[in-house]
């Protein structure tokens, strides 16, 4: 039986239920909750926000989420072929054969052009337009470029995750201030620690899959020094907005602590010859960023 004729009764043996399943999951849900809250946070922190209509809010939110599902779900029709020999993501819709690579595609297509002509009407073309270039930086310049290709995909394609707060201050305000743009580099540096921490314990899957991960190309313990490396540069730029008279002395107390445990999980990391640190760095990394942006959120309360 050929693969299309395979994946043509497996979609048709499946429930509605299943089918939506698999749709909902094409979207990523868990990076488009990050994405979704990073962006909130631009938004609230943003000036005018609490004149911004909660209607329109909601559109905003839902174009963000959207427009990061559909780019997460381009990533997935594009890597079809590694995710089906990598553990972490063999059981993705695609590579299961759940559903045709032209359907999710086109699922994909048709949400993003629909979050950024939303986007542009609802709220103004300046938010549209950072959402549909995060969108092109994750789908052509990430997935497509660097990924396959350099051991620094992540270093730069990273910026693609980091897009969100500028988003959500764009959508209140129509404008791009230095704020905005500090809250992009603490999600800009602090991407590469994360997915570093991922990869030292996933690492047998990329090499699998041939993907140039640092860890693949450099080696574990290059990899941890860089990634503490990391954690260092990124320490000061949360406390930032306390001394540029964003946000108060209650946030950079919490900034402080949240960015020096992130250090140290670090440390332990360098001096960790298992993957126990590795995997307690990556858990608390996605819990730090959270941390940060809901402790600027109730500062600007």
């Amino acid at each position: 039986m050929s693969t299309d004729t395979s994946i043509h009764s497996g979609i048709h043996g499946e429930t509605n239920e299943s089918r939506i399943s698999d749709f909902y999951a094409l979207l990523k849900p868990r990076v488009m909750s990050l994405v979704v809250f990073s962006g909130f946070a631009g938004m609230w922190v943003a000036p005018g926000f609490n004149s911004l209509h909660p209607l329109l809010a909601c559109i905003a939110m839902f174009c963000l989420a959207i427009g990061a599902g559909a780019s997460g779900a381009i990533n997935m029709w594009y890597e079809r072929d590694i995710d089906a020999i990598m553990n972490r993501t063999k059981n993705r819709p695609l590579p299961l054969g759940r559903m045709h690579p032209d359907e999710a595609l086109g699922f994909a297509v048709t949400l993003s052009l629909l979050s950024f002509m939303l986007m542009g009407l609802a709220l103004n073309w300046v938010a549209a337009g950072l959402l549909a270039f995060a969108n092109f930086f994750y789908v052509v310049i990430y997935t497509m470029w660097l990924k396959r290709r350099t051991p620094q995909n992540i270093v730069i394609g990273g910026a693609a995750g980091a897009f969100p707060p500028m988003i959500g201050w764009a959508a209140v305000t129509g404008d791009i201030t230095l704020f905005p743009i500090l809250m992009f580099m603490i999600i800009f540096m602090w991407t590469p620690p994360h997915f570093w921490a991922l990869s030292l314990f996933a690492n047998e899957d990329y090499k699998r899959a041939n993907i140039p991960m640092m860890t693949v190309t450099a080696g574990a313990r290059s990899t941890k020094i860089q990634m503490l490396v990391y954690t260092i540069l990124l320490f000061p730029l949360p406390i930032l907005p306390y001394f540029l008279g964003y946000a108060g002395i209650g946030y950079a107390i919490a900034a402080t602590a949240l960015g020096g445990f992130f250090v140290f999980t670090a440390v332990k990391v360098l001096f960790d010859n298992g993957l126990k640190s590795a995997k307690l760095m990556f858990g608390y990394s996605v819990f730090y960023l959270f941390a940060i942006f809901l402790a600027l959120m109730i500062d600007s309360f």
